[in-house]
């Protein structure tokens, strides 16, 4: 190599070193400015997605108007969002605010503890031992317990911020969309091209693949979650047992997640049999394990056929998610991870097919 060619090699490497470090800084930018944005934007496109079959039968019901079709949908989710929280919010500064004027008044009275209580290992006598305290002064024992309860106050506290920000967070995520759904066909379409620049010619079709499950996973999961915990919510709302709609979320948050809302159901209905006469709570407790059951009914009907997504997968997609973006991540989490699982099944299977081919197709050189 000469003088010459060894100095232009020397420019053009660092030329492009420049121009790789100042790209590489613009990416890095532009992903900490749209960062905070992601969730609710992804949330958005699995929405748009999922929610795609209903706005155009909507939109049908009304004429073509699709501009007041996608409005009254996304009024209809926001307000479907907004009005349960608010309620649950009052609802409980309303109990909190009762108990607090009840305590200073010394009007709470609460009765012994049962004597199964002491028979439990480990914290049986001391639980106790603190309900029969709380029993003869409970006035007396909040102030014993003040630091446990302000650390309880903080917990709640921080809980109901973040249900906050998962709400707005929601509330976003209806709004961006609103805008996707204008125009489905360009959505597709741009997906597609994005898609194809990584798979290639199977682009269109792995596009059309993560839509199946996009709506498969919806429909089959979060769908039958919803409806669960809305049916769990009302139950408990006839019953009337306290902070229902915590319960409700609880039993949201599990059955997404895919374990069994009797975890959460199971205990509501041991407190109805103690604080309620005996048949309204049997009646809940029928009424509690129907709804922890129905999933095997309704799932069925709501998932996609064809969609064999493992339930492992989605379990570790919504606890994940909800460890990383909190009750939105619970949502998202689980329809991520199934598309990737569905998405790496599919070149797997294919990588397989076209090596089976292959080998089919050689010829065996005879023996001679």
């Amino acid at each position: 190599m000469t003088d010459t060619e060894r100095d232009e090699f020397v420019k053009t490497a660092i030329d492009a070193v420049i121009k790789i470090a100042l790209l590489g800084a613009m990416i890095s930018l532009s992903f900490q400015i749209i960062r905070p944005f992601m969730m609710p934007v992804i949330w958005a496109v699995i929405i748009a997605v999922s929610m795609g079959p209903l706005v155009e039968k909507i939109v049908s019901l009304l004429g073509g108007r699709r501009k007041l079709g996608i409005t009254l949908f996304t009024l209809c989710a926001v307000g479907l969002l907004v009005i349960p929280t608010y309620l649950l919010l009052s609802t409980s500064f309303e109990t909190v605010q009762n108990f607090a004027g009840a305590l200073k008044e010394n009007k709470v009275e609460l009765p012994p503890a049962p004597e199964k209580l002491a028979d439990i290992p480990v914290i049986g006598q001391k639980a106790t031992d603190a309900w029969n305290a709380a029993s003869t002064d409970l006035k007396k024992a909040v102030k014993d317990t003040a630091p446990l309860g302000q650390k309880v106050a903080g917990t709640l506290s921080s809980a109901l911020a973040g249900l906050l920000g998962s709400v707005v967070q929601f509330v976003i995520s209806f709004i961006i969309a609103a805008f996707f759904m204008y125009s489905p066909e360009k959505g597709f379409a741009v997906s597609s091209k994005v898609v194809s620049s990584v798979a290639g010619k199977r682009g269109e079709e792995f596009t059309r693949l993560s839509t199946a499950t996009i709506r498969g996973v919806m429909n089959g999961v979060v769908g039958v979650a919803i409806i669960q915990a809305v049916l769990a919510t009302l139950g408990m709302v006839v019953m009337g047992i306290p902070a229902a709609g915590l319960w409700g979320l609880l039993v949201l948050i599990f059955a997404i997640a895919q374990l069994p809302p009797i975890i959460i159901l199971g205990p509501v209905a041991i407190y109805a049999f103690s604080a309620f006469d005996t048949t309204p709570a049997v009646i809940f407790a029928i009424w509690a394990f129907l709804v922890s059951a129905c999933d095997g009914v309704i799932k069925p009907v709501l998932m996609a056929r064809g969609l064999d997504t493992p339930m492992l997968v989605i379990l570790l997609g919504a606890i994940g998610g909800m460890m990383l973006s909190g009750i939105i991540g619970l949502f998202v989490g689980a329809v991520i991870l199934s598309i990737t699982h569905t998405l790496f099944m599919a070149w797997v299977n294919e990588k397989v097919d076209g090596d089976s081919d292959a080998d089919d197709s050689a010829e065996v050189p005879e023996a001679g």
